[in-house]
């Protein structure tokens, strides 16, 4: 008992962090399948997955190495070696996953195979010093408990510091790409990095390294993986296209427009984002908010009487002034429906996408007459997607356009109707727009 006890001291830390990664991930399981159920697919991210294994695995390796490294006359070398091994290989393994991790929910994987292959040199660098100097490895005492010494153990940290100065240069550069909830999440996990490896740099012997690995993941699951943070984006999602539907449906021509002009808005955006002038603008952030404002750019028809949206023929001059008062209404609704659900990017752009994608490049449009960059960008995306699928879809007053004459209402109005660069951007990618359309009809 008194044996089993002093083993128990030995890794207590290790034993604590490795139940909180236990809940967590039972957690994580339980919630994310429950969510599966109800919007019919996995929101899990891959590197996530992989990292928290990994983490489990190095916490368990931490808590072996904490026990054998106080009984070097019981334990042989060998055995020692072994798991200090399987400690610094798995220590290093989720640093780098965690970095891919970060890369990947923020601004994505590259797609050039060097600089893939250039993210992973660190890491490799850092597991083959670690096994061809594993045998040097001394075992020193110290006041408190044993530890280890050795170039495999520097190796471990300098991979550590490597990837933390990486994340402050990744930080730095994608500071305006990176979305808000994102940022907090990853700067914190930074910091727990550097403070524990400081910590554990400069008293060796405090074995606090499975802390850092919890305080991470922990910082993760709550600021990015938790599944009830997926669940209200996808419960705000199914409000926000049940809403739009609804409008849809006053007027049972139009198909699939709304999801239709979500996705031509953003194919655009995308593009655009890839401009060096609206890289910093159009950010993930920008992204998610414009998926969920396009659908609401047609609001304010809730307020059109059916007799003027369906009728078949031309509208008059009376009817038409009604209709151009659905964007006046829509900003409205938006205001007084949407404007204290959700941050206060999702309602700017909500609004501004509602009021103004009938806006003209030339000044022309309504219901403001603004032109130029005085219309909000997401206006302006909206106003090509829209109109886009206006003239590439049935409607209750004309059959659908040929796609071909589609895209020459769209290159006609480049620099009157619409703004070029947005023009430019819809009109580089066809085989796309053909495929929504077809796909959404």
């Amino acid at each position: 008992m008194v044996r089993n006890m002093e083993v128990i001291g030995w890794c207590k830390t290790q034993i604590m962090c490795l139940l909180i990664l236990l809940y967590i991930g039972y957690t994580y399981i339980k919630e994310g399948n429950d969510l599966k159920k109800v919007a019919g697919r996995s929101y899990c991210n891959g590197f996530f997955d992989v990292s928290f294994v990994v983490a489990e695995i190095a916490v368990l390796f931490d808590a072996i190495t904490a026990c054998t490294v106080n009984y070097l006359n019981e334990v042989p070398r060998v055995v020692n070696l072994a798991v200090h091994l399987g400690m610094f290989v798995s220590y290093e393994l989720f640093i780098s996953l965690l970095c891919w991790y970060w890369v990947s929910v923020t601004v994505g994987i590259p797609k050039n195979r060097w600089l893939r292959m250039a993210g992973m040199l660190p890491v490799i660098l850092s597991v083959t010093l670690t096994i061809l100097y594993l045998p040097q490895l001394s075992f020193l005492q110290g006041n408190a408990t044993n530890y280890s010494m050795g170039i495999s153990v520097y190796a471990c940290f300098i991979s550590v510091a490597v990837h933390a100065l990486f994340s402050v240069v990744f930080i730095a550069i994608n500071r305006n790409r990176i979305p808000k909830r994102k940022m907090g999440g990853l700067v914190t996990t930074l910091v727990f990095i550097v403070i524990i490896l400081t910590i554990q740099i400069v008293f060796p012997e405090s074995l606090v390294s499975c802390m850092a690995i919890t305080l991470i993941m922990i910082s993760v699951y709550l600021n990015m993986e938790n599944p009830a943070i997926h669940g209200l984006e996808y419960y705000h999602n199914e409000m926000v296209m049940g809403f739009a539907t609804l409008i849809e449906n006053k007027d049972d021509s139009t198909g699939g427009h709304i999801r239709r002009t979500s996705a031509y808005a953003l194919l655009i955006a995308d593009a655009m984002s890839k401009n060096r002038k609206y890289r910093n603008i159009i950010n993930q952030d920008y992204l998610n908010s414009l998926s969920k404002a396009a659908p609401m750019h047609d609001i304010g028809k809730i307020g059109v009487p059916d007799a003027v949206l369906q009728k078949p023929g031309k509208l008059s001059e009376e009817e038409f002034e009604i209709i151009k008062q659905h964007p006046v209404m829509g900003g409205r609704i938006v205001k007084k429906t949407f404007g204290h659900l959700f941050d206060e990017g999702y309602e700017t752009m909500a609004y501004d996408v509602a009021m103004y994608h009938h806006e003209k490049w030339n000044g022309k449009g309504y219901p403001m007459g603004l032109k130029g960059t005085e219309i909000p960008l997401s206006a302006r995306i909206v106003a090509v997607a829209d109109v886009f699928d206006a003239v590439s879809a049935k409607r209750c007053y004309r059959d659908a356009l040929p796609l071909d004459e589609c895209f020459r209402i769209i290159q006609n109005g480049r620099g009157t109707d619409f703004d070029p660069e947005v023009v430019d951007a819809f009109m580089a990618d066809q085989d796309k727009v053909k495929e929504i359309c077809s796909k959404e009809a």
